[in-house]
């Protein structure tokens, strides 16, 4: 197939979002953990009445976890406040340069009233450029630069 690269065209819903995964801030650490694990997912989005407020990822779990943190205690005190994120009609290229600015390997995509529909993830984006270069992406060796040491065989 031949396609055409069209970041700054495209939106972010081309970039294969995933579906959120939302917790009231209420919610524990320990549920969080548990949501992580059921849903198999790396990402929670904290919300109230369908508002963005934070977000909660597999980093912050195993920092907490590494410190012996109270599992108890509510998500939003560990949450990332106002987190990146990004309207549904934001384009591939933006979310890119957004992803760069904040250092996140994730973005949650909000409708018009500011409800999360969508977590961009860099795996997304990843998968996007796949489907458009393929024969670059699949002809890499390993190691492009390796150069052998030894000659192997008989």
């Amino acid at each position: 197939m031949d396609f055409q690269l069209n970041l700054d065209r495209e939106s972010v819903s081309h970039g294969y979002p995933a579906r959120p995964v939302v917790l009231e801030p209420e919610a524990t650490v320990r549920t969080a953990l548990r949501t992580l694990a059921a849903e198999r997912t790396g990402v929670l989005l904290v919300c109230r009445q369908k508002q963005l407020l934070g977000i909660f990822t597999e980093r912050d779990a195993l920092r907490l976890l590494a410190n012996n943190t109270d599992l108890d205690v509510e998500i939003e005190r560990h949450m990332t406040r106002n987190p990146a994120h990004l309207p549904t009609t934001a384009t591939l290229a933006q979310a890119v340069e957004k992803m760069a600015e904040a250092h996140v390997r994730r973005l949650a995509i909000l409708d018009a009233q500011g409800a999360p529909v969508g977590v961009l993830k860099a795996t997304g984006l990843l998968r996007y450029l796949v489907e458009h270069f393929p024969q670059v992406v699949y002809t890499l060796p390993p190691a492009p630069h390796h150069k052998t040491q030894d000659r192997e065989g008989a």
